[in-house]
Protein backbone atom coordinates (compact mmCIF):
# COMPACT_ATOMS: atom_id res chain seq x y z
CA UNK A 1 0.00 0.00 0.00
CA UNK A 2 1.48 3.16 -1.31
CA UNK A 3 0.90 5.69 2.07
CA UNK A 4 3.58 8.08 2.08
CA UNK A 5 5.39 10.71 0.01
CA UNK A 6 8.29 12.02 -0.41
CA UNK A 7 8.56 15.89 -2.31
CA UNK A 8 11.84 16.52 -4.18
CA UNK A 9 12.51 20.02 -3.62
CA UNK A 10 14.31 21.22 -6.27
CA UNK A 11 14.48 25.11 -4.90
CA UNK A 12 12.63 26.53 -7.92
CA UNK A 13 9.34 28.45 -7.97
CA UNK A 14 7.17 25.50 -9.45
CA UNK A 15 8.54 23.36 -6.62
CA UNK A 16 8.12 25.34 -4.13
CA UNK A 17 4.22 25.76 -4.67
CA UNK A 18 3.57 22.24 -5.62
CA UNK A 19 5.12 21.47 -2.13
CA UNK A 20 2.72 24.36 -0.62
CA UNK A 21 0.05 22.60 -2.27
CA UNK A 22 0.23 19.12 -1.57
CA UNK A 23 1.35 20.16 2.06
CA UNK A 24 -2.28 22.27 2.79
CA UNK A 25 -4.64 20.40 0.70
CA UNK A 26 -3.35 16.97 -0.62
CA UNK A 27 -2.43 15.43 3.08
CA UNK A 28 -5.35 13.02 3.19
CA UNK A 29 -3.77 11.30 0.34
CA UNK A 30 -0.85 10.19 2.54
CA UNK A 31 -0.36 9.27 6.34
CA UNK A 32 3.62 11.24 6.01
CA UNK A 33 4.90 13.49 3.97
CA UNK A 34 8.73 14.38 3.61
CA UNK A 35 10.32 17.14 1.66
CA UNK A 36 13.39 17.37 1.04
CA UNK A 37 16.29 19.54 -0.65
CA UNK A 38 19.68 17.76 -1.83
CA UNK A 39 22.27 20.83 -2.19
CA UNK A 40 25.01 20.39 -4.86
CA UNK A 41 27.22 23.26 -3.34
CA UNK A 42 26.98 25.16 -6.41
CA UNK A 43 23.15 26.09 -5.90
CA UNK A 44 23.25 30.17 -6.06
CA UNK A 45 22.77 31.75 -2.59
CA UNK A 46 19.54 33.16 -3.38
CA UNK A 47 18.10 29.46 -3.81
CA UNK A 48 19.07 28.87 -0.63
CA UNK A 49 17.48 31.72 0.80
CA UNK A 50 14.42 30.99 -0.65
CA UNK A 51 14.75 27.31 0.82
CA UNK A 52 14.97 28.75 4.02
CA UNK A 53 11.89 31.24 3.51
CA UNK A 54 9.73 28.51 2.40
CA UNK A 55 10.23 26.39 5.43
CA UNK A 56 9.41 29.88 7.40
CA UNK A 57 6.84 31.31 5.35
CA UNK A 58 5.03 27.74 4.57
CA UNK A 59 6.15 25.56 7.43
CA UNK A 60 7.78 23.18 4.70
CA UNK A 61 9.97 21.29 7.63
CA UNK A 62 12.53 20.91 4.60
CA UNK A 63 15.24 18.17 4.97
CA UNK A 64 18.40 19.53 3.76
CA UNK A 65 20.77 16.73 2.32
CA UNK A 66 24.25 16.78 0.85
CA UNK A 67 25.84 13.54 -1.17
CA UNK A 68 28.47 12.05 0.76
CA UNK A 69 30.93 10.30 -2.35
CA UNK A 70 32.80 7.44 -1.52
CA UNK A 71 35.82 6.91 -3.59
CA UNK A 72 36.21 3.16 -3.61
CA UNK A 73 34.18 1.23 -6.64
CA UNK A 74 31.12 -0.19 -5.53
CA UNK A 75 30.14 1.63 -2.89
CA UNK A 76 27.41 4.04 -3.65
CA UNK A 77 26.29 7.13 -2.72
CA UNK A 78 25.24 8.47 0.66
CA UNK A 79 23.82 11.42 2.70
CA UNK A 80 24.38 13.77 5.34
CA UNK A 81 21.67 16.32 6.77
CA UNK A 82 22.45 19.13 6.95
CA UNK A 83 20.63 23.13 7.62
CA UNK A 84 21.20 26.50 5.87
CA UNK A 85 24.26 27.21 7.88
CA UNK A 86 25.87 23.97 7.37
CA UNK A 87 25.82 23.31 3.65
CA UNK A 88 28.38 23.71 1.43
CA UNK A 89 28.75 26.58 -0.71
CA UNK A 90 32.35 25.95 -2.68
CA UNK A 91 31.55 22.54 -4.20
CA UNK A 92 32.95 20.16 -2.22
CA UNK A 93 30.04 17.29 -3.16
CA UNK A 94 30.09 18.36 -6.25
CA UNK A 95 34.20 18.20 -6.51
CA UNK A 96 33.75 14.91 -4.78
CA UNK A 97 31.62 13.33 -7.08
CA UNK A 98 33.37 14.60 -10.37
CA UNK A 99 36.97 13.04 -8.60
CA UNK A 100 34.89 9.22 -8.79
CA UNK A 101 32.99 9.89 -12.11
CA UNK A 102 34.60 12.58 -14.32
CA UNK A 103 33.52 15.97 -15.49
CA UNK A 104 29.30 15.54 -16.31
CA UNK A 105 28.13 17.10 -19.46
CA UNK A 106 25.55 16.38 -22.29
CA UNK A 107 27.22 12.49 -22.96
CA UNK A 108 27.52 12.07 -19.21
CA UNK A 109 25.05 13.56 -17.29
CA UNK A 110 25.66 12.35 -13.89
CA UNK A 111 25.77 14.89 -11.63
CA UNK A 112 21.67 15.22 -10.87
CA UNK A 113 22.06 11.28 -10.30
CA UNK A 114 24.70 11.38 -8.17
CA UNK A 115 24.43 15.20 -6.14
CA UNK A 116 20.52 14.89 -5.84
CA UNK A 117 18.59 11.44 -6.42
CA UNK A 118 21.48 9.34 -4.81
CA UNK A 119 21.27 11.23 -1.53
CA UNK A 120 17.44 11.41 -1.49
CA UNK A 121 17.05 7.86 -1.69
CA UNK A 122 19.72 7.34 0.93
CA UNK A 123 17.76 9.37 3.24
CA UNK A 124 14.31 7.67 2.52
CA UNK A 125 16.18 4.37 3.20
CA UNK A 126 17.25 5.40 6.78
CA UNK A 127 13.83 6.57 7.25
CA UNK A 128 12.71 2.35 6.83
CA UNK A 129 9.99 3.38 3.72
CA UNK A 130 10.44 0.41 1.72
CA UNK A 131 10.33 0.40 -1.96
CA UNK A 132 6.41 0.24 -3.01
CA UNK A 133 4.94 2.03 -0.05
CA UNK A 134 5.63 5.90 -1.26
CA UNK A 135 5.40 8.00 -4.04
CA UNK A 136 7.90 10.80 -4.77
CA UNK A 137 6.48 13.92 -6.38
CA UNK A 138 8.43 16.62 -8.91
CA UNK A 139 7.45 19.78 -9.88
CA UNK A 140 7.04 19.47 -13.69
CA UNK A 141 4.04 21.70 -14.70
CA UNK A 142 1.20 21.18 -17.37
CA UNK A 143 3.64 22.29 -19.74
CA UNK A 144 6.15 20.87 -19.67
CA UNK A 145 4.73 16.96 -20.08
CA UNK A 146 7.53 16.25 -22.22
CA UNK A 147 9.87 16.10 -19.05
CA UNK A 148 7.89 13.37 -17.64
CA UNK A 149 9.80 10.20 -16.89
CA UNK A 150 9.00 6.98 -19.32
CA UNK A 151 9.60 4.88 -16.09
CA UNK A 152 7.73 6.98 -13.90
CA UNK A 153 5.04 4.46 -12.68
CA UNK A 154 7.80 2.02 -12.55
CA UNK A 155 9.84 4.26 -10.28
CA UNK A 156 7.04 5.42 -8.41
CA UNK A 157 7.01 9.20 -9.41
CA UNK A 158 3.95 11.59 -9.30
CA UNK A 159 3.21 14.46 -10.97
CA UNK A 160 0.72 16.49 -9.17
CA UNK A 161 0.97 19.78 -11.70
CA UNK A 162 0.71 17.33 -14.72
CA UNK A 163 -2.03 15.05 -13.30
CA UNK A 164 -3.63 15.61 -9.87
CA UNK A 165 -4.07 19.67 -10.83
CA UNK A 166 -2.71 21.13 -14.10
CA UNK A 167 -0.64 24.01 -13.66
CA UNK A 168 1.23 26.35 -16.22
CA UNK A 169 3.58 28.25 -15.86
CA UNK A 170 1.23 31.65 -16.12
CA UNK A 171 -0.62 29.86 -12.62
CA UNK A 172 2.58 29.69 -10.69
CA UNK A 173 3.55 33.29 -11.75
CA UNK A 174 0.55 34.14 -10.07
CA UNK A 175 1.12 32.97 -7.21
CA UNK A 176 4.09 34.30 -6.64
CA UNK A 177 2.67 38.01 -7.27
CA UNK A 178 -0.08 37.53 -4.83
CA UNK A 179 3.37 36.54 -2.17
CA UNK A 180 5.45 39.29 -1.01
CA UNK A 181 8.72 37.51 -1.22
CA UNK A 182 9.92 35.13 -4.12
CA UNK A 183 12.71 33.46 -5.63
CA UNK A 184 15.30 36.50 -6.35
CA UNK A 185 16.80 35.17 -9.60
CA UNK A 186 16.26 35.99 -13.43
CA UNK A 187 15.13 33.04 -15.45
CA UNK A 188 18.05 32.59 -17.16
CA UNK A 189 20.50 32.19 -14.06
CA UNK A 190 18.69 29.70 -12.49
CA UNK A 191 19.45 27.41 -9.39
CA UNK A 192 22.86 25.86 -10.42
CA UNK A 193 25.32 28.85 -10.95
CA UNK A 194 26.66 27.46 -14.18
CA UNK A 195 24.80 24.62 -15.05
CA UNK A 196 26.46 23.05 -18.17
CA UNK A 197 23.02 22.31 -19.73
CA UNK A 198 22.37 25.80 -19.94
CA UNK A 199 22.49 27.42 -24.00
CA UNK A 200 25.48 29.47 -24.55
CA UNK A 201 23.34 32.61 -24.70
CA UNK A 202 22.90 31.81 -21.23
CA UNK A 203 26.23 31.58 -20.23
CA UNK A 204 27.53 34.43 -21.81
CA UNK A 205 24.78 36.36 -19.77
CA UNK A 206 26.17 35.45 -16.87
CA UNK A 207 29.60 35.42 -18.07
CA UNK A 208 28.94 39.33 -18.64
CA UNK A 209 27.42 39.41 -15.43
CA UNK A 210 30.18 37.82 -13.15
CA UNK A 211 32.92 36.01 -14.85
CA UNK A 212 34.03 34.23 -11.41
CA UNK A 213 31.30 32.24 -11.64
CA UNK A 214 33.11 29.62 -14.20
CA UNK A 215 36.54 29.65 -11.51
CA UNK A 216 35.09 26.00 -10.37
CA UNK A 217 34.30 24.59 -13.55
CA UNK A 218 37.49 25.52 -14.79
CA UNK A 219 39.51 24.26 -11.73
CA UNK A 220 37.10 20.95 -12.40
CA UNK A 221 38.34 20.60 -15.75
CA UNK A 222 42.06 21.44 -15.45
CA UNK A 223 42.28 18.57 -12.24
CA UNK A 224 39.95 15.93 -13.40
CA UNK A 225 39.67 16.27 -17.72
CA UNK A 226 40.89 12.63 -17.83
CA UNK A 227 38.81 10.54 -15.62
CA UNK A 228 36.08 8.58 -16.60
CA UNK A 229 35.60 5.11 -18.14
CA UNK A 230 35.71 6.06 -21.72
CA UNK A 231 39.58 6.74 -20.80
CA UNK A 232 40.10 3.11 -19.91
CA UNK A 233 39.07 2.50 -23.50
CA UNK A 234 41.68 4.01 -25.16
CA UNK A 235 40.10 7.27 -26.31
CA UNK A 236 41.36 9.14 -29.35
CA UNK A 237 44.66 10.71 -28.54
CA UNK A 238 44.25 14.80 -27.29
CA UNK A 239 40.84 13.85 -25.97
CA UNK A 240 39.60 15.73 -22.77
CA UNK A 241 36.51 15.90 -21.21
CA UNK A 242 34.69 19.31 -20.54
CA UNK A 243 32.10 20.76 -19.57
CA UNK A 244 30.01 22.19 -22.39
CA UNK A 245 28.11 21.81 -25.31
CA UNK A 246 30.29 20.22 -28.48
CA UNK A 247 32.94 19.62 -25.72
CA UNK A 248 33.56 22.49 -25.15
CA UNK A 249 35.60 23.85 -22.52
CA UNK A 250 35.18 26.55 -19.61
CA UNK A 251 38.64 28.31 -21.34
CA UNK A 252 36.95 28.33 -24.92
CA UNK A 253 33.84 29.72 -23.19
CA UNK A 254 34.91 32.84 -22.02
CA UNK A 255 36.74 33.28 -25.51
CA UNK A 256 33.39 33.14 -26.90
CA UNK A 257 32.40 35.89 -24.74
CA UNK A 258 35.30 37.69 -25.71
CA UNK A 259 34.45 37.80 -29.13
CA UNK A 260 31.09 38.34 -28.51
CA UNK A 261 30.95 41.03 -25.74
CA UNK A 262 31.17 44.16 -27.81
CA UNK A 263 27.63 43.27 -29.58
CA UNK A 264 26.24 41.71 -26.42
CA UNK A 265 22.90 42.82 -25.37
CA UNK A 266 22.05 41.54 -21.56
CA UNK A 267 19.07 39.25 -21.41
CA UNK A 268 16.56 40.72 -18.97
CA UNK A 269 15.29 42.62 -21.90
CA UNK A 270 14.01 39.68 -24.11
CA UNK A 271 11.17 41.70 -25.60
CA UNK A 272 13.50 44.17 -27.18
CA UNK A 273 16.71 41.86 -27.85
CA UNK A 274 14.57 38.19 -28.99
CA UNK A 275 15.33 39.39 -32.99
CA UNK A 276 19.36 40.05 -31.90
CA UNK A 277 19.54 37.34 -29.80
CA UNK A 278 18.18 34.38 -32.26
CA UNK A 279 20.72 36.13 -34.94
CA UNK A 280 23.92 35.89 -32.64
CA UNK A 281 23.16 32.68 -31.24
CA UNK A 282 20.81 30.40 -33.77
CA UNK A 283 18.37 30.07 -30.70
CA UNK A 284 15.38 31.55 -29.24
CA UNK A 285 16.19 33.78 -26.15
CA UNK A 286 13.60 32.11 -23.80
CA UNK A 287 15.06 28.60 -24.94
CA UNK A 288 14.15 25.70 -22.10
CA UNK A 289 17.40 24.04 -21.79
CA UNK A 290 18.14 25.15 -18.16
CA UNK A 291 15.23 27.41 -16.90
CA UNK A 292 14.83 27.50 -12.60
CA UNK A 293 16.39 24.26 -11.53
CA UNK A 294 17.54 20.36 -11.94
CA UNK A 295 14.41 18.10 -11.74
CA UNK A 296 15.30 14.58 -10.18
CA UNK A 297 13.82 12.01 -12.29
CA UNK A 298 14.90 8.84 -10.91
CA UNK A 299 15.67 6.66 -13.97
CA UNK A 300 17.82 3.93 -13.37
CA UNK A 301 21.63 5.27 -13.35
CA UNK A 302 24.53 3.22 -14.24
CA UNK A 303 26.37 1.53 -11.72
CA UNK A 304 28.60 2.93 -9.13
Amino acid sequence: MVDRLFISFSGGETSAKMTRDLLTTWRNRYSDIVVGFANTAQEREETLEFIRECDEQFGFGTVWLEAVIHPEKGRGTTHRIIDFDTACRNGEPFEAMIRKFGVPNNSYPHCTRELKQRPMESYIRSLGWESGTYHKAIGIRSDEGHRRSSSAEKNGIVYPFLDWSPTAKPEVNLFWREQNWRLRLMGYQGNCRWCWKKSFRKHLTILDEDATVYDFPKRMEAAYDLVGPEFAKGTAPGYRRKFFRGNLSTKQLRELYEQEKDRFVHAENDAAIYEHQLVMFDEEPSDGHCTESCEVTWDEGEAV
